[in-house]
């Protein structure tokens, strides 16, 4: 069984925990991690871009001049892409940046990026954490304590939505908050240490096992 430290608010390690070996010491992939990330970071792309064709800006409908006799070149339309105002060609237009990828595929990735972190020792459970009104301070000195580099990139999470969290961090430089239920390898792989709250641990391998 591989095993996760446990820290108190303090960053102090409290007890051991097992946990299970598929979730938490599975195999490096890391093809399979960069497909999943790759199609992760596509479907942020809203795909709204677009440029107007000759066919959708307005004007044209008869010559803007006569064929011969003006010493200009030839034109059949104030729409032609050569004509200022004109349509645009081959310019970019609306379309779906997703890459389809099996859930199956989403889990064994992510478990590769948990499994990473913990035996590099970037990854803890945390136990204690509870914030009792919407402030930054005192989750910014937690932070501080629990992760000594807090100038790197962390990510705690947790079970279920906590808002008061949430709320508290938002202004906090490089911390994320995330549920047991939405993080991603994504998110694993942008963090450089992962502190995952205790009741969360369980929530985590029955979704990914």
């Amino acid at each position: 069984m591989a095993v996760i430290s446990i820290i108190d608010t303090q960053g102090n390690v409290i007890t051991q925990r097992e946990v299970k070996e598929e979730v938490f010491n599975a195999p490096e992939r890391e093809h399979l991690v960069y497909e999943v990330v790759r199609a992760l970071l596509a479907s942020h792309h809203s795909g709204l871009h677009k440029t107007k064709t000759r066919g959708e800006v307005s004007g044209g409908g008869r010559k803007p001049y006569r064929q011969k006799g003006t010493g200009n070149a030839r034109h059949g339309s104030i729409r032609e892409p050569q004509m200022r105002g004109g349509g645009v060609v081959f310019g970019p237009q609306p379309r779906d940046y997703d890459i389809p990828i099996p859930v199956k595929k989403k889990r064994l990735a992510l478990c590769s990026a948990l499994s990473d972190r913990l035996r590099n020792q970037r990854l803890f459970g945390l136990a204690g954490l509870k914030v009792e009104q919407i402030k930054t301070k005192p989750v910014a000195q937690i932070i501080n304590r629990i992760n000594p580099e807090s100038s790197k990139n962390t990510l705690i999470i947790t079970r279920d939505v906590d808002k008061r969290l949430v709320l508290s961090t938002r202004n906090i430089p490089n911390v994320k908050v995330r549920t047991s239920a939405d993080v991603n390898a994504y998110d694993v792989l942008w963090a450089y240490k992962i502190f995952i709250q205790e009741d969360a641990i369980s929530s985590l391998e029955e979704r990914l096992s």
